[in-house]
C-alpha cells in the first residue's frame, strides 16, 4: 500500500465517479435536474435549489482565471516541495466557480478573464492558459 497522499481528498463511494474520470483526462460537474443549473464541488443535492435530482456531467474544460495568488510557502506535505506554485480560482464555462491551480504561466504572467483549459496533473484537474503550449 502506497504513502497516503494529502493533495486530494478521501475517495469515498460518493466522489469515485470524479476522482475515476479525473484520472482518465475528464473533468465532471454536478448539474441540477430541477432548476438545472450546475456546480462544483461535488454534492448529493444542489446547493442552489435543494434538489436531490443532480447527476454528474462532463464540463467542457474551459475556465477564465477569476483570482489567483503564487504560494511561497507552504510547510502542509507534500506541497512544500512544489513552491512556488499559483493557486487560483476559476469559472468554469458551465458556470461553477473552482478552486485550482494555475499551470504553464507564472503569476506575474496571469490576468483577470484570462482564458483558460483543463489539463491533469497526478489525477488532479489543474488549468493552463488557453493559448498555451499543446492549444
Amino acid at each position: 500500500m502506497g504513502a497516503a497522499r494529502f493533495d486530494v481528498p478521501e475517495i469515498d463511494a460518493f466522489t469515485r465517479p470524479y476522482w475515476d474520470a479525473a484520472a482518465a483526462g475528464r473533468l465532471l460537474i454536478r448539474r441540477c435536474g430541477s432548476c438545472g443549473r450546475a456546480h462544483h464541488y461535488p454534492r448529493e443535492f444542489c446547493p442552489h435549489c435543494w434538489s436531490e435530482d443532480v447527476t454528474w456531467e462532463e464540463a467542457s474544460g474551459r475556465a477564465t482565471l477569476y483570482t489567483w495568488s503564487t504560494v511561497h510557502r507552504n510547510d502542509l506535505p507534500p506541497f512544500g516541495d512544489r513552491t512556488p506554485y499559483v493557486a487560483a480560482v476559476v469559472d468554469l464555462a458551465e458556470g461553477p466557480r473552482m478552486m485550482t491551480e494555475l499551470v504553464d504561466c507564472a503569476g506575474p504572467d496571469a490576468s483577470a478573464d484570462m482564458p483558460l483549459l483543463v489539463t491533469f496533473h497526478d489525477g488532479k484537474p489543474v488549468f493552463r492558459p488557453a493559448d498555451g503550449p499543446g492549444t
